[in-house]
């Protein structure tokens, strides 16, 4: 596999870091991968590594690039303070702006890789900016959201998804309550697929304290499933 990092301009101009890994054999569809509140940290980056071993080009923007470069944290308590501050203005003041810049990484696999098709990965926060991106983005196939922090508030409901989507929950995270993802399952039924785990929120980070090998591992294959059926 190739690693790489580039640099994509978004909308306005800006350029955005990128991690890119490439698989050994030519990849007939891209993944973007959207980060937590870590920035594109060894997790993120690990998960690339194995959606590239599953022969997909997978696309992890830095989406903390306009307020700070180079964001690549642990999960210490100091790190998650930091991290919920970030979010904090990102999502005050650059919901639109951090849009484009997904955007700008999905148009990139179709112009800089070839592929045919191009889905999108997201976890924590990347879940709930992979659900934005199920319901507004362009040439977007598959919406994967893990843990998506927010994503069934009713605000962030309002919209129909364009791109299926397929969500894995935890049955305990305060930030995606039982009634915001039974409103889900009866608004969008026939949008998205939906799974809740006896597990906690990050469940399928090894890094953390909440992870869940079980819950991973079901989750994880039923992605790949997934985005074989959407991708293919």
């Amino acid at each position: 596999m190739n690693e790489q990092w580039i640099s994509v301009k978004s909308s306005d101009g800006f350029a955005i870091d990128v991690f890119v890994m490439r698989p050994e054999v030519p990849a007939k569809a891209a993944v973007v991968v959207g980060m937590e509140i870590f920035g594109v940290n060894s997790h993120i980056q690990e998960v690339c590594k194995r959606l590239a071993g599953e022969g997909y080009v997978a696309i992890a923007p830095q989406l903390f690039d306009r307020i700070q470069k180079n964001v690549d944290m642990g999960y210490s308590a100091d790190d998650v303070v930091q991290g919920k501050a970030l979010k904090q203005q990102a999502e005050t003041n650059l919901k639109t702006e951090i849009s484009s810049d997904i955007q700008a990484c999905i148009d990139w696999a179709y112009d800089h890789e070839g592929v045919n098709k191009v889905g999108m990965m997201g976890f924590c926060w990347g879940g709930l900016n992979t659900w934005r991106a199920a319901q507004h983005a362009q040439s977007l196939w598959a919406a994967i959201c893990y843990y998506g922090g927010g994503m069934v508030a009713e605000n962030e409901l309002a919209d129909k998804p364009v791109a299926p989507v397929l969500a894995h929950f935890s049955d305990s995270d305060a930030t995606t309550p039982p009634d915001g993802i039974a409103t889900l399952r009866e608004r969008y039924g026939e949008e998205a697929v939906v799974y809740e785990y006896p597990a906690a929120h990050g469940f399928n980070c090894d890094q953390r304290g909440a992870y869940n090998q079980g819950a991973a591992e079901v989750a994880w294959q039923r992605s790949l499933a997934f985005l074989r059926m959407c991708l293919q």
